[in-house]
């Protein structure tokens, strides 16, 4: 096997072992989205799962149940794409390209 080869075979098995040390730790990681000013929260993993919704009283009060349904969507939508987002820094800063989008 030629030098060149054995290193880049190296350098792969690095950036494999990086890749799952990171799948493992961005588990642990939330990130935080609102909508209607904070009426709607959500919290959301680095594994795209919901971990949390937080509705405020002052939603329950309106009694308006399709504000609601639009507001945790709004929320939830907004939490995926930070969490997106979050993955793929994290990415960027293994494989070092940054702004490469990743298949979901």
């Amino acid at each position: 096997m030629s030098k060149n080869l054995s290193q880049l075979l190296g350098q792969a098995k690095k950036i494999q072992e990086k890749l799952q040390k990171m799948q493992e730790e961005i588990g642990t990681k939330t990130v935080e989205a609102q909508s209607g000013g904070g009426m709607v929260t959500c919290v959301v993993n680095g594994k795209q799962e919901v971990i949390s919704i937080k509705i405020s009283e002052e939603i329950w009060e309106e009694r308006d149940k399709e504000l609601l349904e639009d507001l945790i969507i709004a929320a939830v939508n907004e939490g995926l794409n930070k969490s997106k987002e979050m993955l793929q820094e994290e990415m960027a800063k293994i494989t070092g390209l940054a702004g490469m989008p990743l298949p979901f």
